[in-house]
């Protein structure tokens, strides 16, 4: 892990805040950021409850990652995604190794977007599945008739 991240995928941090991600407290790294799949791992250790299994807030925070990063891809340059409902379920608690999460639209819309997360241990298994709805923002585009300021 280091002390600031510059990117999240193929968003830019803003400066101020670079060093408070918690991505990079929790060790997630993105592999692949495209419009109909998002992944990335995170390590189970570090992020354990108390009895050793990983923290299913853990799970949480990769999942609304993941779902982030596709609905900001899918609001598109100069849109803005934010979560509006995240659910998981947890099926099996790892305890050690990485964990995959696989992000994969349910819905896309002008104002809203579903994701599904699953996520799953170094073994296959399904270890966490979640659903993610943002509110999108499209970039505004000038009005047909608008005038431009003078």
């Amino acid at each position: 892990m280091t002390d600031t991240i510059t990117r999240l995928g193929p968003y830019e941090v803003l400066p101020p805040y670079a060093a408070e991600q918690l991505v990079d407290r929790l060790g997630i790294v993105l592999t692949t950021c495209e419009p109909d799949l998002v992944t990335g791992t995170m390590p189970v250790a570090g992020n354990r409850q108390p009895i050793g299994l990983i923290h299913g807030g853990a799970n949480a925070v990769l999942a609304e990652t993941l779902g982030s990063v596709a609905a900001m891809m899918h609001a598109g340059e100069g849109g803005m995604a934010v979560g509006l409902d995240l659910s998981c379920t947890h099926h099996h608690g790892p305890r050690s190794g990485l964990v995959t999460g696989v992000c994969r639209p349910l819905h896309r819309g002008s104002t809203s977007a579903t994701y599904e997360i699953v996520i799953s241990d170094q073994r296959g298994r399904r270890t966490c599945t979640a659903r993610l709805t943002c509110a999108i923002t499209k970039a505004r585009g000038r009005r047909r008739g608008s005038r431009a300021a003078s």
